[in-house]
């Protein structure tokens, strides 16, 4: 999968925009970050996901996800590998990225696929 291919994905979430934060871009829901492009160059993003989240994709795909270095990846900011990851994983996790930082009626009121 691409940078753009991650991007154009990403923004087909209900409410969500392209913003930058700490020089790389980021999506945001209502102003809250739910995904990020860390290295356009080198191809990783990174997705906001629980813990628990965080531990079953590395589970299942250990050589596309793993955890952010320290405190954030403790929480849950889990690296992507564009380039080893699929369309399909990887929309599962933004979708968990944004239910995770969406706004609670927005989420009910939204018609996206489970994806728990």
């Amino acid at each position: 999968m691409t940078v753009q291919q991650y991007r154009e994905m990403a923004l087909t979430f209900p409410e969500t925009i392209e913003s930058s934060h700490m020089n790389h871009p980021d999506f945001r829901v209502r102003g809250k970050i739910f995904a990020t492009i860390l290295s356009p160059a080198k191809g990783v993003a990174m997705i906001k996901l629980t813990p628990k989240q965080q531990k079953a994709f590395m589970k299942e795909e250990p050589a596309v996800f793993a955890p952010a270095t320290g405190a954030w990846g403790a929480k849950g900011a889990t690296m992507v590998d564009l380039a080893r990851a699929n369309e399909a994983s990887v929309r599962r996790g933004l979708e968990l990225g944004w239910r995770n930082v969406a706004p609670k009626k927005l989420v009910q009121l939204t018609r996206i696929s489970n994806a728990e």
